[in-house]
């Protein structure tokens, strides 16, 4: 076994119970909104975001008569889904929010063939109704499920000729707390990391985008291929569910 096992065993519990290696519950409940070409609750503990996909017959300016279609994301938090009120996004997203949805567009690009849409636009919105950490990983996994339910939408009529999701994606995060590399970190584990990571993975063990930053310091390679086997089978765990709901 990797070398990440004997931290598993350093300690027994973390503020909520889990083990070191554990995720927290998932609970998906598809076709959440009547309107929307495909959407999504993901719910992954207490972090709870609304995944939305509305289809435009249009394109930005730089893919108009190429035949391509894009994905982009937007993403914002609810003003309560925090402990204390976060003022609307309204006049602009902060830079947060700008980061987090360009990660989740990114992310979904890279698992579809464009030049499949046509020139269409898929719009994917991540509302985060509630957080509790990990809010931009459960917010890729679960835009991945609205996606691959729009995309069925408009194949069963006839909008698409194919397919153009190449392969499944998620996301996780993963850190270092109190010297101990845990996965899927809640936000009282999060506000006192040494070291905060995410991780974004396709289906066939390619990595998308790997985040790592030393909040506290710099910390050492080995840590972060640890960090990387936890997030490694998270994902593996994450897809299967994703596959549960949608086949």
């Amino acid at each position: 076994m990797t070398e990440y096992r004997f931290l598993l065993q350093k300690k027994e519990m973390r503020p909520d119970g889990r083990l070191p290696h554990q995720i927290r519950p998932v609970r998906i409940e598809k076709d959440f909104l009547k309107y929307a070409e495909g959407s999504c609750l993901f719910e992954l503990g207490d972090t709870k975001v609304l995944c939305a996909v509305s289809v435009e017959e249009r394109v930005p300016p730089f893919l108009k008569d190429t035949g391509c279609g894009w994905i982009t994301a937007e993403y914002a938090l609810l003003p309560r889904a925090t402990e204390t009120r976060s003022p609307r996004e309204t006049f602009g997203r902060k830079g947060r929010s700008q980061e987090i949805q360009r990660l989740i567009g990114r992310s979904l690009r890279a698992v579809v063939d464009l030049s499949a849409l046509g020139e269409r636009t898929f719009w994917v919105d991540c509302d985060v109704l509630q957080a509790d950490g990990g809010t931009r990983t459960a917010a890729i996994t679960g835009a991945f499920i609205a996606l691959k339910l729009a995309v069925k939408k408009l194949l069963e009529k006839g909008v698409l000729a194919r397919d153009p999701i190449r392969e499944y994606v998620a996301a996780i995060s993963c850190g270092i707390v109190e010297g101990e590399v845990r996965v899927d970190l809640c936000f009282e584990e999060d506000a006192v990391a040494e070291v905060d990571a995410n991780f974004v993975r396709a289906e066939s063990g390619g990595w998308v985008e790997i985040q790592v930053s030393g909040e506290k310091g710099p910390f050492p390679w080995d840590r972060l291929e640890e960090m990387k086997g936890l997030a490694d089978q998270a994902i593996s765990t994450l897809i299967s569910l994703q596959k549960e709901v949608l086949l």
